[in-house]
């Protein structure tokens, strides 16, 4: 059966540029490249397709493929990170930020968003808000491993591409409760995308009519006080 756009799959990706590889399912290619994070989860990754879940070039890549099919696909700048904006590279003050700016120090500026700090120069500081990768032409080797026919598997893929972590979910009919780890609300990557796995859940998983988030806090035990003999 070919895969169309809506499809839920299981995929394998490796990205690189020339002969560097930026990022990876894969956990001994991410060694091997020296970008392994132990806070990462490797694996295949479950992505929706046709919804922007990766890279534009490979979502188109992966429609009419059929599941088992490999492949590599070359994606130009602009069905990837697009081109380099030379307007987004501006100049700030140095006063303008909490921290000592620094040559290639991530920053978040309220209106311009995220961008990396490419020059210090006497009191004024040279932040870039192009994406890193804007202007490159990248490659993806990939293997499309099964679809995933499931909506618990469907919204487990949809926390993880989002949030970065796994969740315990429970189906109950229609329902999907979704039990929360502790400090989660102290997590700003969930925070962020909170809302967006919520709606994604409603518009592309067929068979959930309605999600519940649980919260559950354990009162910590008191420790008995020694007495002295």
């Amino acid at each position: 059966m070919a895969i169309k756009e809506g499809d839920f799959i299981r995929l394998s990706y490796t990205g690189s540029v020339g002969d560097r590889v930026f990022d990876t399912t894969r956990e001994d290619e991410a060694k091997t490249a020296g970008i392994h994070s132990e806070n990462a989860i490797y694996g295949p990754v479950t992505v929706c397709v046709g919804q922007k879940h990766v890279i534009i070039g490979l979502d188109e890549e992966l429609v009419g493929k059929k599941a088992g099919a490999e492949g590599t696909v070359t994606v130009p700048p602009e069905k990837a990170f697009g081109e380099r904006d030379m307007k987004k590279i501006q100049s700030f003050p140095k006063n303008k930020f909490s921290e000592k700016p620094v040559r290639g120090m991530p920053v978040r500026l309220e209106e311009q968003g995220e961008g990396t700090v490419v020059d210090v120069i006497g009191n004024r500081v040279i932040v870039d808000f192009n994406a890193p990768l804007a202007g490159q032409t990248l490659t993806y080797s990939y293997k499309i491993e099964e679809f995933v026919k499931e909506p618990l598997d469907q919204l487990k893929g949809l926390i993880r591409l989002y949030a970065g972590r796994e969740m315990e979910i429970e189906m109950d009919g229609s329902k999907a409760v979704v039990t929360l780890p502790p400090g989660i609300n102290y997590d700003r990557r969930w925070l962020l995308w909170r809302g967006r796995i919520i709606h994604e859940g409603f518009e592309f998983i067929k068979g959930i009519s309605e999600i519940v988030l649980v919260e559950s806090y354990k009162k910590p035990e008191k420790k008995e006080a020694k007495t002295e003999e």
